[in-house]
Order: structure tokens, then sequence, then C-alpha cells
């Protein structure tokens, strides 16, 4: 690579890393917002006072356009950061609890997407054209297909602070951690359809690329954690146990991405395993513990503030004509209902056996956040399948997610269960 060419990626990442740390502090300090919400919020204001400073001197816009216009945003978070940040999230989720409900969240991570998407993408067929839009079929169907599955990295950064009770909880981090595997297979084949190889996609294939992508990821995940454990479980050094979680992720992803299999999946199952109780028992010492706690919660931190950061700038790149909004705002309710469809024969199936909390449905439903994977996947798009209308779209269902829903899921849950004497 060419020096000069380093040097601009640096520079990039030094800049990023600096944004981040400043909006973070102004955040902590002045706004006090949950990270996640407060940096997305502060990063558009800051966008849009850029935007008004561009009348009389455009320096800042051009140098935000210059960052933004030399980050692949959709592989940076679908071929890097993921793996981290799912990892670390998995990390950090209680196995024991996660296998418990593991039944319902099964049904909530492929029934519940596959569903979703295409609630969603009829609803929005049928939408479209009220506004003067005129958009096939299979187009709506990828923006059901890529705006159904929660983001997990959205999810739990908010649901730390929203005090939903543990046993609802635990069944909306498992979701997310899994729908998104599940939701790019789904993006995958109807993309393939759309592209015009129709002809050459069977019920056969579809299922042939789900078990590959899908199963492959957790068949290699469960290796990669197991090696992990048996490694770590070897020795007795905080340093380099630390070190092989973290080769762990990067060679893992590498690996995955060799073989064709879902990275994310494979990176949230091997974290499961690594943070599961056998291995914090049999595999690390108490000081092990807290260093490997630690260090991938500062990575998860670090990753999370730049990665918010990113979605508030990524309003440069969306062309804001007033029907594409339009179409977003009423993307919003859609999106909601669909959601909550798609979650009630589950919810209904398990419910008895399983002692679900009350109003489960509305709560998974609102605090089911949507997030940077939806937007990765609309960059995806070509501009035949109207990529401008449902990036915009994308955004604008996005960012009411983490604002609005993240803000006010905490708020719902005490409402609740005020209204049903606790849940």
């Amino acid at each position: 690579m060419n020096i000069f060419v380093a040097m601009d990626y640096f520079v990039i990442a030094s800049v990023l890393v600096f944004i981040s740390a400043f909006f973070g502090y102004l955040n902590v300090r002045f706004i006090k917002l949950p990270n996640t919400i407060g940096l997305t919020v502060i990063t558009i204001l800051f966008t849009m006072g850029i935007f008004a400073l561009s009348y009389y001197d455009d320096t800042l816009l051009n140098a935000e356009r210059y960052i933004i216009t030399h980050i692949d945003f959709r592989s940076v978070l679908l071929d890097v950061m993921l793996s981290f940040l799912l990892f670390a999230g998995a990390l950090h989720t209680d196995l024991q609890k996660l296998k418990e409900q593991k039944w319902p969240i099964l049904f909530f991570a492929t029934f519940g997407v596959i569903v979703s998407t295409f609630l969603i993408g009829t609803a929005v067929f049928f939408m479209l054209p009220g506004i003067g839009l005129e958009v096939k079929f299979i187009y709506c169907l990828l923006f059901g297909a890529l705006i159904s599955p929660t983001d997990p990295i959205a999810v739990l950064g908010i649901l730390k602070k929203a005090n939903v009770p543990k046993k609802l909880e635990i069944k909306i981090v498992g979701e997310s951690l899994f729908n998104d595997g599940v939701g790019v297979v789904i993006f995958l084949t109807i993309f393939g359809l759309a592209n015009g190889s129709a002809g050459e996609f069977s019920f056969t294939d579809v299922l042939v690329l789900f078990v590959h992508e899908v199963g492959g990821g957790l068949l290699l995940g469960a290796l990669l954690g197991w090696i992990t454990y048996k490694l770590m479980k070897s020795i007795d050094d905080y340093d380099i146990e630390v070190i092989i979680t973290l080769a762990t992720v990067m060679t893992g992803t590498i690996i995955a991405q060799y073989l064709h299999v879902s990275a994310p999946l494979a990176m949230v199952v091997s974290g499961l395993i690594v943070g599961g109780n056998i291995t914090r028992k049999n595999a690390m010492s108490e000081v092990t513990e807290n260093y490997v706690d630690k260090f991938w919660e500062l990575i998860d931190i670090l990753l999370n503030t730049i990665l918010f950061v990113l979605i508030g700038m990524e309003i440069l790149v969306l062309d804001l004509e007033i029907e594409f909004i339009l179409a977003g705002l009423f993307a919003i309710p859609i999106a909601l209902v669909c959601r909550y469809l798609s979650l009630i024969i589950p919810v209904n199936v398990f419910s008895k056996r399983l002692d679900f909390v009350p109003n489960t449905s509305l709560i998974m439903t609102w605090g089911g956040l949507r997030g940077a994977i939806s937007i990765a996947l609309a960059l995806g798009l070509t501009q035949e399948m109207h990529r401008e209308l449902f990036l915009v779209m994308t955004y604008v269902v996005v960012i009411f997610s983490i604002i609005v829903q993240g803000l006010t899921v905490g708020k719902l849950v005490k409402k609740l269960r005020k209204k049903n004497g606790g849940i």
C-alpha cells in the first residue's frame, strides 16, 4: 500500500477518534444522554451546523465529506467492526439464561424476521404510490429484509439503561445477536432475485445458502470458542489470554469470510462460549477474567462511539428529496406495526410455558431497535433498486429508532410495570 494512502487512512481514523472523544465528552459532561443516542444526536446537529456554515465557508463541509467518501461504511461495519462488537456483546451475555430461552429466541430470529420482511415489503409496496413513487414489489421486499433485523449494537447499548425485566431483556438481546445473520441471508437471497438471477434461484438453493451461511457460522463459532477455551485453560497469563481472545475474533473473521459463512454468527457463538460460566470457572483466573472483561468493554465502547458518530455523518450521502423523507416517515409506523405482528405467534406459543412477562410483544416491538446494520445493507443496493430512496427511508427509521425509541423504552417499561403492578 502506498505510504501516503496509509497516512490518509491513519489521519481519517485519528480524526474520527478525536471527534468521538470530543462528542462523547460533551454528551457525558453536559447532555447526559445514553452514549449511543447522545453521539448520534450531537453528530447530526454538528453536520447540520456545518451545512449552514458552508454558505459562508465550505472548508469543514468538504473535510467531513472527504472522510465519509473515503470510508466504505458497509465494508467497515459488516466485514470488520461487527465481529468485534458482537463478540464483546456476547462475551457479557449470560449463556445459561440464553439457553433457557433458546426456542423463543430461535423463533424470533428466524420466523419473526421472515414474516416481518414480507409484511413490511408488502405494506411499503402499497404505500409508495400514495406519495407518487412507483417501485417494484421485489425491491420493496429488499427494504423489508434490511430493516427487519434488530441491531445488536444499538439494542445492547440502550437496554443496559432501560431497566427492562431480566427475563425479557435476555429475549431481546438474544434475538438481536442472532437475527442479523438470518436477515443478511434473506437480504442476499432477495438481492440475487432482484438482480436478475431469478432463474438461478430455487427453494433448494435458498435452503442450501441458509444452511451454509448460518449453520456454517454457528459451527465455526463453536469450534473457535472451544479452541480458545482449551488454549486459555492450558496457561495462566492474563496478557497472553487477552491476546488469544483478540486473535480469535480477527482470525475467525478472516476464516469465516474465506469459507463464506456468517462471521457475525461465528463471533456470537464464540463470544458466548468464551464468556460462559464454564470457561470463566475452568480457564480463567480472577485476574484474567477481569482483564478480558475490561479489554472487551473498552473495545466495545471505542467502536460503538466511532460507529454512531459515523451514523450521524452519513446524512451527508443522503439524497434528501421531500418524497423520500415522507416515505421514510411513513415507514416508521409500518416497521413498528409489522414487527409487532411478526412477534404475536412466537409470543403466544411460548408465553405460558416459559412465563413471559405481560406486554412482551409491545416491549419487544419498541425495544427492538434498528441501527447501523440496516444502513450498511441499504448502502449495498444498486441504483436500479432505488438505492437513494431506500437509503433515506432506512436512515429515517434508524434515527427514529435510536433516538425516540431508545429514549422512551425505559419510560414505557416503567409505565407498564406500574399499570400491571410490577412486571
